[in-house]
């Protein structure tokens, strides 16, 4: 037994190193069967960065229509690209590749789209702090500035990243926290449980007071120590959870043409 049949005719994946924690293919795999894609299945696929280019370069032989790309391989994702979207190449890294039948890569980042909308305000005229220098922090400052932000400021415990970073996007580096209407956090702080769950965030659980809204890349098992802090003193959160949700309906509805059901993938990845 086991012949064609067993077999799902069409694939998606998400790809990272490590990529065992990720939530997007409970995410995924629910917003498929919702819409009907029976014979459609999105998996992990750990890839380490020696292997990318090549691994990804053989999906689609694989029944592969697309994959989302997580850390560290954003930035070789937007490189292998033949199609890559403005938006990817004005943030420098990418987050969906889509697979078409002719050979081309399509690429995008909907990190950034996935910010605006999660948003409980529109970010135009509105001021914001962006603590990071990474890829993430790169989707967060270029949405921000797309979206009409009155003034970006960018904070990297290694100031000389957050002013290259400034000087290719835009925004205003800043060497310590300053009060603003969004706080963005695109570090890792928070992902593992220490004894000084703030530290090197040049912020702690009282600043939080000083945003009107803090949003936190970050998700795990349990809301992060600031997420924690917002919500303790009645400041509007949106968690890693509902940013992954909101990125991956859009990087769904790319990949199969239809309206993703997104309170289906919201209650599937444990957001709220």
């Amino acid at each position: 037994m086991g012949g064609s049949a067993d077999r799902p005719r069409t694939r998606l994946g998400v790809v990272g190193w490590p990529v065992a924690h990720s939530l997007s293919p409970a995410m995924q795999n629910a917003g498929l069967e919702a819409v009907g894609l029976a014979d459609w299945r999105y998996q992990r696929l750990p890839i380490p960065p020696e292997l990318f280019d090549e691994t990804v370069a053989a999906l689609p032989e694989a029944s592969f229509r697309g994959v989302n790309v997580t850390i560290p391989h954003k930035h070789a994702a937007l490189a292998l690209a033949t199609d890559p979207s403005p938006r990817a190449l004005a943030i420098g890294a990418a987050n969906t590749l889509i697979f078409e039948g002719d050979g081309r890569i399509r690429a995008d980042n909907t990190d950034a789209p996935g910010l605006i909308a999660a948003l409980p305000f529109s970010a135009a005229g509105r001021t914001a702090l962006v603590l990071g220098a990474g890829g993430s922090a790169r989707a967060a400052v270029w949405a921000l500035i797309d979206a009409g932000a009155r003034e970006v400021r960018v904070w990297n415990r290694t100031p000389a990243r957050a002013r290259e970073l400034c000087a290719e996007l835009g925004g205003k580096p800043v060497v310590g926290a300053e009060a603003a209407d969004l706080l963005v956090n695109c570090t890792s702080v928070g992902l593992v449980p220490s004894q000084e769950p703030f530290k090197p965030l040049p912020v702690d659980a009282d600043d939080v007071t000083s945003y009107e809204c803090v949003v936190d890349l970050v998700y795990r098992d349990t809301e992060t120590p600031l997420v924690q802090a917002a919500r303790a003193r009645r400041v509007p959160v949106v968690g890693g959870r509902e940013l992954l949700v909101r990125q991956g309906v859009l990087s769904f509805e790319m990949f199969t043409g239809r309206a993703a059901p997104i309170e289906v993938m919201r209650r599937a990845a444990g957001a709220r």
